[in-house]
């Protein structure tokens, strides 16, 4: 496995938990049935790309990565804060959208860093991706 792979699988690794993460901290706002099944549905195709990603690692006696602690901390305080000032379906789904798009374009962007990546590490970005673009669509009903 080269390090371009290495690196994009990290990469993705680290994003899937942010965003399984950002799902967790919104769910007890949540008011709709229907959006927490959209939450939950998403969350769940996370969690098996998620776990593709870091069986990959190990398979390479790779390490995964977490998100930088301050980068982390910072997402959890802007969730909170702006759903705790405005309870609501909307305030939850302009949240999440903010987030699919910030993941959308930092995988994009470590496509492109990345070039080298095998085929199947890239597969699992786009199927990141097209789940994080998939996600942002269903929220447009709540905004």
């Amino acid at each position: 496995m080269n390090e371009d792979t290495i690196n994009l699988l990290r990469e993705c690794n680290s994003g899937i938990k942010m965003g399984i993460d950002s799902i967790n901290n919104v769910m007890p706002y949540v008011k709709s049935e229907e959006l927490r099944s959209v939450l939950n549905a998403c969350k769940d195709k996370h969690a098996v790309l998620g776990d593709e990603t870091h069986r990959q690692l190990i398979n390479a006696d790779e390490s995964t990565k977490n998100a930088h602690p301050i980068v982390q901390a910072m997402s959890d305080m802007k969730i909170r804060a702006t759903v705790t000032l405005k309870k609501s379906d909307n305030t939850v789904a302009d949240v999440m959208t903010d987030g699919c798009n910030m993941g959308i374009k930092s995988i994009y962007k470590y496509l492109n860093q990345y070039r080298s990546a095998d085929d199947k590490s890239k597969s699992i970005a786009n199927r990141l991706i097209s789940a994080e673009q998939e996600l942002r669509t269903d929220l447009r009903s709540y905004l």
